[in-house]
Formats: C-alpha cells, structure tokens, sequence
C-alpha cells in the first residue's frame, strides 16, 4: 500500500515497473544476476493535487487546475499502464452518511470473489504443467486469447477504444485480463460487451460507460 503516490523519489517508482510487468525483480551485479519471484498486488492512493480539493468548487487553490496537472505530472504514463484499475473516490457529503446501506454487502463481495477464485482454479489446474498459472493476472499470449476472447460486440467495442483512445499493446492486454475476472464475478463463462465496458471504465481517462 502506497498512500500520497506522487509524494514517493520518482526512480523508486520508476523501479516498480519492472516487478508489475513480470512479477519479477532482476538485481545485477558486477559478479552475479540474481532474479527473485514479486508478483505483488498494489495498491496505491493520491489527492488530484497537493491540496486535496481540485474538484470541490470553493475550496481548490488559486493555481487550480494547473496545480493538479502537475501533481499527477509527478507519476508518469508507463507506470500508469501498468496499474489495472484506475478509481475516482468524489468526496463524500455529510449528506451521503445519512444513506442506506448497500444492497450487496461486504460478505456478499467477499463469496463472489471466493466463486471467481475457485473458476480460475479449476480452469487453470487444465492446462498442461507447462503453462499453467494460477490466475487471470498471469494469463498471456495464446493463453490469454484462448480464456478471455470477447463476443464479438465486446471484441468491435476493444478494438475500436484501442484505436480512438490509442492503448497502448500493455493496455490492450491488460484490459482483457480484467474482463475476464469480471466475467468470472459474474459467473460468465463469455466475456461480454459489458466486461469490456467495465474494464474500459477503469483505465486512467477511459471510461467509456456501458
């Protein structure tokens, strides 16, 4: 867990590229290349500026919204490909505290995701020993065509975001493999226009609703 993201030495976050490209970490030295397993989950959390109010009318500073331009600056674009799920948290009003719970609760996430794990473990324990994986994450190349190939209108609405919004090959991939687990929360075994909607949403200034 990373919180304040763009307050961290931009090269030690630079260096977080590699390990979530390939769950590895490759050290070299001048007497040896030791590489150790970090397939690692992050998480991480900013503020749209220094001062934590870009979006509130009112209360954002005079440099609005040139400062929140460069505070993000601080994190740059590969690093950003790399992060799966991109998500907006709106302040919330003292207002919101007074709402009914969510019809889905905690327990009730935590038993959908317990069913998506068992799927990819059932669908992966398959494969050959020589490419199986555990998850949908470490999921690639011909493997990841075979599992996550949408519909077709999901396959005509990826391909025609990837050519307007310009994802980049990382993207594009990445965007399926979350698909998947989405469908897989489902309980899908397609991946549908809706899923690849979803994932679209999550890409950092992509969302493209359903």
């Amino acid at each position: 867990m990373l919180d304040e993201l763009p307050e961290f030495n931009r090269a030690a976050l630079e260096a977080l590229r590699q390990p979530l490209e390939t769950g590895r970490v490759s050290i070299a030295r001048a007497n040896g290349h030791v590489t150790f397993p970090a397939r690692i989950q992050l998480i991480a959390a900013m503020n749209p500026c220094r001062c934590g109010f870009l979006a509130e009318p009112g209360r954002a500073c005079g440099r609005a919204p040139r400062c929140g331009d460069d505070y993000q600056s601080k994190l740059s674009g590969p690093l950003l490909d790399r992060i799966d799920l991109h998500i907006d948290v709106p302040p919330v009003a003292a207002s919101d505290l007074a709402l009914p719970p969510p019809a889905e609760t905690s327990a009730d996430i935590a038993a959908r995701v317990h069913a998506a794990r068992a799927r990819q473990t059932a669908r992966y324990r398959k494969l050959p020993a020589d490419r199986r994986v555990r998850t949908n994450a470490e999921a690639d190349g011909a493997l990841l065509d075979e599992i996550a190939t949408p519909e077709e209108a999901g396959r005509a609405l990826l391909v025609r975001a990837a050519e307007r919004l310009r994802l980049s090959a990382r993207g594009y991939h990445r965007v399926l493999r979350v698909a998947r687990t989405l469908a897989d929360l489902d309980g899908a075994e397609v991946v549908a226009r809706r899923h690849i909607a979803e994932a679209l949403s999550y890409r950092r200034g992509l969302g493209l609703g359903g």
